[in-house]
């Protein structure tokens, strides 16, 4: 019984935020954000190493 409840909670959550993702208003945000691992702009800032 509660296997079942707990399935059907994270069935309910999957869905929700896969209809959440497919909101047109996110659209702009989704696309910078997939586009972030080709972007060639400033590395980050970190310890540096010494030689």
């Amino acid at each position: 019984m509660v296997s079942g409840i707990v399935t059907l909670v994270l069935l309910v959550l999957f869905v929700g935020g896969w209809i959440h993702l497919w909101n047109p208003k996110l659209k702009p945000e989704l696309e910078a954000a997939a586009r972030l691992p080709f972007d060639e702009g400033e590395p980050l800032e970190g310890p540096e190493e010494t030689q």
